[in-house]
């Protein structure tokens, strides 16, 4: 069947003047819509977590992982002893003979070797040797004398090895006495964990009975 002259103009007619509207969906729908879409649409990049400088997320992966093992890591616990003993010499005296570092071993018990380096005079290398809780405890460690106050403050600090610091300190009581104090402080071993809440008082009767020999020795210089 062919189209005529008349159809033809009937359908380019209507194709001129008749548009389908655009759809507007009902107020009910659009509003429901609204609420369940953003109105600005997410990007891609905005999935993925950034830092404030604009890093992938692998880098952040990363740095979260580092930053929660930081936060847990279990860092060791740190100790202080201090103990203090009168000893029957001038401060002068008491002083000098606490600067001779190398004579420790004669009146600390822990303590059972000490080298000052020859090129280096404020350093010196520590070697502790002892048998407490049911073994033998050994360590070393370098020491730094720090600049000391005449008659007054010796103090140090280890920089490798068993990790410690501390200082003695001389309050003159009189012409022929003085009351010397010394304060101890050291990173508890992992070997000693265990032991920690008594390796304190521990520690401190060891070092009143070296002040004690300290004490005698002094005497006699």
């Amino acid at each position: 069947m062919s189209v005529t002259a008349t159809h033809m103009n009937t359908i380019n007619h209507l194709s001129t003047t008749c548009k389908i509207p655009n759809f507007q969906p009902p107020i009910c729908v659009d509003r429901r819509l609204a609420l369940s879409f953003p109105r600005k649409p997410y990007s891609f990049s905005q999935l993925l977590p950034k830092t404030l400088n604009g890093s992938s997320s692998s880098s952040v992966n990363r740095r979260s992982r580092f930053n929660i093992s930081k936060r847990f890591s279990v860092s060791m616990e740190w100790q202080d002893c201090t103990v203090k003993k009168e000893v029957d010499v001038p401060v002068s005296v008491a002083y000098d003979f606490y600067l001779d570092r190398e004579s420790f071993p004669k009146w600390m018990p822990f303590i059972s070797s000490v080298e000052v380096l020859k090129d280096k005079p404020d350093l010196s290398r520590w070697s502790l040797k002892y048998n407490a809780f049911g073994q033998d405890i050994k360590y070393s460690w370098l020491a730094r004398n720090l600049q000391p106050t005449p008659n007054q403050k010796i103090h140090w600090r280890s920089l490798e090895g068993l990790p410690n610091k501390g200082s003695v300190r001389f309050f003159p009581k009189g012409p022929s006495s003085c009351i010397v104090e010394l304060t101890v402080s050291y990173e508890v071993p992992a070997l000693l964990t265990p032991v920690a809440s008594v390796l304190r008082p521990f520690l401190e009767s060891l070092l009143r009975g070296g002040l004690e020999r300290f004490a005698t020795l002094a005497k006699t210089t």
